[in-house]
């Protein structure tokens, strides 16, 4: 619980991080309850309490990006789980 907890507050810390592995943004999604599907390509598709929202892993490296962090976070309020 403690890992996502951290995660969370990576996903919100301001100034807006880049830093944050993908595979830690998918456990805390998981774990929230979203439903994942995979698209095509490098693409996921995430469903949480109702939000939609399509993301691109990242490649080659696995760090998510500021831009990325950004949809995260947004997807995240949508969704009801802003810290």
């Amino acid at each position: 619980m403690a890992k996502h907890e951290r995660t969370l507050s990576a996903i919100f810390a301001e100034p807006t991080r880049a830093n944050i592995d993908w595979a830690a943004i998918e456990a805390l999604f998981v774990h929230l309850g979203a439903r994942i599907r995979e698209g095509s390509g490098s693409r996921v598709r995430v469903k949480l309490n109702g939000a939609d929202a399509v993301f691109h892993r990242p490649h080659p490296g696995k760090e998510t990006k500021k831009p990325g962090i950004r949809s995260v976070r947004t997807f995240l309020t949508v969704a009801g789980h802003a810290p």
